[in-house]
């Protein structure tokens, strides 16, 4: 996955490409619950954009890394959304984001559009601006 913090605390993701390397965007991921401040994660690349298969040895360090940082992720990590403007799709996502939540730690949520999703993130992340006197 490609990581992109520029407007944080909304990052955006783009969805692993050939060549990709997981250290890199594992590490990339780390920074930011490093800050320790709350952050939402967008996609834009809709729910069923084509993912290089990972090894099985890249499967195991992401489920450890995971595992290593489950409590950092459920705080910071507010959620991850989205954005499919096919309703069906939309539909099946909200099945599969039960399991996301499970391993992940934190919810998938799913929007049909980007203001959508923005205005989601937004308050999702109010709580938290309130608290550190940025709203």
């Amino acid at each position: 996955m490609r990581i992109d913090a520029t407007q944080f605390p909304f990052v955006w993701l783009q969805k692993t490409t050939l060549g990709d390397n997981q250290e890199k965007s594992l590490a990339e991921f780390e920074a930011l619950i490093a800050r320790n401040e709350p952050f939402v994660l967008l996609s834009s690349e809709g729910l069923d954009k084509e993912q290089p298969e990972h090894s099985p040895d890249e499967m195991k360090q992401m489920a450890l890394w995971m595992k290593r940082h489950k409590s950092e992720l459920k705080k910071y990590v507010k959620a991850s959304i989205h954005i499919e403007s096919n309703l069906t799709k939309r539909l099946v996502g909200k099945a599969f984001a039960v399991v996301y939540e499970k391993f992940w730690g934190y919810p998938m949520l799913i929007t049909a559009t980007e203001d959508e999703a923005l205005a989601l993130a937004q308050r999702l992340l109010e709580p938290a601006l309130m608290k550190t006197g940025e709203f």
